[in-house]
């Protein structure tokens, strides 16, 4: 085992084809992406998916475009690509001639399958990258595809649709192809040129006649040359996506920069420039088709961002941020093998030449670990998604302590390891019950509510359902949906992207920033949002139509008709035909509109507590239709009458085993008498025989000269449904009447 601040030799293991791991990574996250039914940032759809709906089927399709689309903030070559498979997964639902909800789903499914394999490809040339430093077949690659595979964070986000997943597969892709043997070249210029002059040259091609000869200082390798452009064209496509992943290669380049050759800096100038200009001339033929002209979003982002400061309206954070939770929650229970593994690596200095390359590759992702943070901790709003690209290199660098420390354990069947045995298994189930809770239980409600819209328009909506395609709308007569209006946090849910049908008539409460205001203006400014919760009397009041004095009677859907509301002011909403709100709100809601139509229709349970108080307790919808009403009141009766039943049975279990446990300690105490007795006439009492088996005898509910047990009618009462009050005031005289002094822990906790 090598010492702590040595370089890690890892012992090679059998080696697997790649294109194997491939695959099973691959199927790996597209389980990830199915399962992974939570909500986590609204950026996941508001920043891809609801801009690659538009572009796909148009500007009338209901999608909604943030403040940073309308201003030119982002580059739409990100939605283009889930643009694309709006298109592919609409052509082959009308191919395949599916139904509406059957399409619906395809649509939803679509984007999480091609993030699935951007995600995969992330895992696989982070264990590449680890290959290249620890040896295809060592344990340390092994051990840096388990912690990304096992990593809670990477399962709840690396299949989301973000930029920055994007932006952390591109990062990891690039630095597969990054040059690092310039930055092993450490040699003075001098050195340099003497060596050159004593190598001999070598021919590598004759080209169309002529001979050409390499000197391996004098001119880079055509090879690293190609891999070079690879590497520089992902990593501006991650720029461009993300424009502070530009620290990321600036550190890296600045590596190469102090250690290469002026050769080599000619290169790599050369080639920033090449393709840097390549992938920004692609950028903007884009964008000038999405937005219709000329811009250039990184600037626009870093202007508004920085320069007005709007990127504080979405909260600011402590300077420790990344350092406090962000790391914390980019590795759970890795954080002491990462953090160590950073202490070590910038620790480390190479004795011999074999170790060079790989201890130079790893003290610059190190170093990139630290600068990056450093620099975006002097921005005021930080995410810990602004730090996921440096992942993989945590992941890399944790590898070598993770092989040290759970490596013996796993090798040998020696007990003296079973501590470090048992301590591998918790992380592994703590991350797995991470895993878990963030992909099943919390937030789950966002995508459940929609998912109850969509079925609900399916149920009333006009047109032939399976005529209907939001792409094409070739009927006469035009199709009339439902409404829903969204009192929540705005971008509390997804849009388009998963309520689908563009008849949908949806509205939320939504939070421009200040833009163009000054100092002063900004300090008290207040968001449609902020308005409603500051005061949801007076908002309801001024900003739907109709206020609080005329509501409607029946969903539009029945009368037909709905209620218009002017143009001339876009704050105003007209009531819906389903109002969607936190459970925290039902309390002001129902003193606001009480005496209206509105009635609960359905919930679901959303998470046991948010960081947000606006968005706690459960998801609570409200409609106009009375038969949904009664349908909701008939479901949530059966739903309690079955709750009481389970609860009945386990009351009911309870009784016959503390019966069985009398009657078994009766039995006993009679054998003991027994024994006393044979053992020792003279002490036999007949008094103990005589209570050994009664107790054992009224154990039996049933005999034949009784009528009813209290017990019974106890039974009767609880299976009838009466109150509490009709029976428990007879208890303790059930339980042995006016002597029972005492009643037992369990005979307390059934009657509570």
């Amino acid at each position: 085992m090598p010492p702590p601040g040595s370089s890690p030799r890892l012992h090679r293991v059998a080696p697997a084809p790649g294109p194997n791991v491939f695959l099973c990574l691959i199927a790996f996250r597209l389980v990830n992406a199915l399962v992974v039914r939570t909500f986590f940032q609204p950026d996941e759809f508001f920043q891809a998916l609801e801009p690659a709906w538009q572009v796909a089927f148009g500007k009338d399709q209901g999608a909604w475009l943030t403040w940073e689309w309308r201003h030119q903030l982002r580059s739409s070559l990100h939605p283009l690509l889930f643009a694309a498979v709006y298109k592919i997964s609409d052509y082959l639902a009308i191919l395949l001639s599916l139904s509406p909800a059957t399409r619906a789903n395809l649509l939803i499914t679509g984007p999480k399958g091609l993030q699935a394999v951007v995600a995969a490809t992330g895992d696989f040339y982070t264990w590449k990258l680890a290959s290249r430093i620890y040896g295809e077949d060592s344990r340390g690659a092994w051990a840096t595809l388990i912690a990304t595979v096992l990593n809670p964070w990477q399962w709840f986000c690396s299949t989301r649709t973000f930029s920055n997943s994007l932006e952390t597969t591109l990062t990891v892709f690039a630095l597969e192809f990054w040059p690092w043997k310039w930055s092993a070249d450490i040699k003075s210029g001098n050195d340099r040129k003497n060596s050159s002059e004593k190598a001999p040259a070598e021919a590598h091609a004759i080209l169309l006649g002529y001979e050409l000869i390499y000197s391996s200082a004098s001119m880079p390798d055509a090879k690293i040359c190609y891999s070079l452009r690879k590497c520089l064209c992902l990593a501006a496509l991650a720029c461009i996506l993300r424009p502070t992943n530009i620290i990321i290669w600036a550190t890296l380049a600045g590596f190469a920069w102090f250690q290469c050759c002026w050769d080599q800096r000619k290169t790599l100038i050369r080639e920033v420039l090449l393709c840097g200009l390549a992938i920004l001339a692609v950028s903007a033929g884009a964008d000038r088709l999405f937005y219709g002209f000329w811009t250039f979003p990184p600037l626009r982002f870093l202007y508004f961002n920085i320069a007005q400061g709007l990127a504080v309206f979405y909260g600011s954070n402590d300077l420790h941020y990344y350092l406090s939770q962000g790391f914390l929650l980019l590795l759970t229970t890795l954080v002491p093998f990462a953090a160590t593994g950073l202490y070590y690596t910038l620790k480390t200095r190479t004795s011999t030449a074999s170790d060079k390359l790989q201890t130079i590759i790893r003290v610059q992702l190190a170093t990139t670990c630290i600068v990056m943070p450093f620099i975006l901790s002097i921005v005021s709003h930080k995410e810990v998604r602004f730090i996921y690209p440096l992942l993989p290199s945590l992941h890399i660098l944790a590898a070598p302590r993770l092989v040290q420390k759970f490596w013996p354990a796993l090798e040998s069947s020696s007990h003296v390891h079973t501590p470090t045995r048992l301590l591998l298994i918790f992380l592994i189930l703590v991350n797995v019950a991470i895993a878990t809770y963030t992909s099943y239980f919390h937030a789950a409600g966002p995508l459940n509510v929609l998912t109850y819209l969509r079925r609900q328009h399916e149920a009333h909506s006009s047109v032939n359902r399976v005529e209907e395609y939001p792409t094409f709308q070739t009927s006469s007569t035009p199709e009339t949906g439902i409404t829903a209006g969204f009192l929540m946090p705005c971008h509390s849910t997804p849009w388009r992207s998963h309520l689908v049908y563009p008849s949908i008539d949806a509205w939320a409460l939504s939070c421009e920033p200040p833009i163009d205001m000054n100092k002063t203006q900004k300090a008290v400014y207040r968001d449609e949002a902020d308005q409603f919760y500051d005061d949801p009397n007076q908002f309801l009041r001024e900003h739907m139509g109709g206020g609080l004095r005329h509501l409607p009677r029946r969903p539009s859907y029945i009368t037909g008709s709905r209620q218009l509301v002017s143009d001339d002011n876009p704050t105003l909403h007209e009531w819906p035909d389903y109002l969607i709100f936190f459970a925290q709100l039902e309390p002001t809601m129902r003193s606001l509109i009480r005496g209206s139509s509105y009635g609960e229709c359905w919930r679901t349970w959303n998470t046991p507590w948010h960081d947000d108080w606006r968005r706690s307790g459960d998801i609570v919808v409200w409609c106009l239709d009375p038969a949904e009403q009664d349908t909701w009141r008939s479901d949530t009766h059966r739903r309690a009458q079955e709750n009481r039943e389970i609860q009945f049975e386990r009351i009911l279990t309870s009784f016959k085993n503390e019966a069985a446990r009398q009657q078994k300690r009766g039995w006993k105490s009679l054998v003991s008498s027994f024994r006393s007795w044979s053992m020792s006439p003279s002490s036999f009492s007949f008094t103990s025989l005589k209570r050994s088996t009664l107790s054992i005898f009224s154990s039996h509910s049933h005999w034949p000269w009784k009528k009813r047990s209290r017990l019974d009618m106890f039974l009767a009462n609880f299976r009838r449904g009466n109150s509490w009050h009709d029976w428990v005031p007879s208890w303790p005289e059930w339980l042995g009447g006016p002597t029972a002094k005492k009643i037992s822990k369990r005979e307390r906790e059934l009657w509570s």
